[in-house]
């Protein structure tokens, strides 16, 4: 409610919204959407939950896969100094995802780690099969 005690006008809703934009920078958008993505994917992964409490229903290993994706995707173009927590979160978010994608009924494929580690040349079936369970923060 405005000052007077009435709802805003679509008007002073849009001027506002449209000062919001002038004000806020983009570092900041992309550091929030990270530490979103980071967030939803530790639900997802049940890092979210109290003890004792039950997170099964939260656990889904493609949605954390994708919100890892995001994040990792989005973590270079973060504030430098974001660049040490956001990476520690990920790296905690890397070994839940292992640890419940290798559990029985967990299959699922493993987040994507560095773009180039996931297609070297080289490398037999075996061996890129392999290195794409194994998921690493960027550095």
């Amino acid at each position: 409610m405005s000052a007077e005690g009435r709802e805003p006008t679509e008007e002073e809703m849009r001027a506002a919204l449209e000062e919001q934009m002038r004000n806020i920078r983009v570092e900041d958008v992309v550091l929030q959407t990270t530490a979103t993505l980071i967030n939803l994917a530790g639900r997802r992964v049940g890092l979210a939950a109290e003890p004792g409490q039950d997170t099964s229903g939260d656990v889904d290993l493609q949605q954390a896969k994708l919100a890892i994706d995001g994040a990792m995707a989005l973590a270079p173009l973060c504030p430098e100094e974001q660049a040490e927590p956001i990476k520690q979160a990920l790296s905690q978010l890397q070994v839940a995802y292992s640890k419940l994608a290798g559990a029985p009924g967990g299959e699922a494929e493993a987040p994507a780690s560095e773009p180039e580690a996931q297609s070297d040349a080289g490398e037999d079936a075996a061996r890129a099969k392999a290195r794409s369970k194994i998921w690493t923060p960027g550095q």
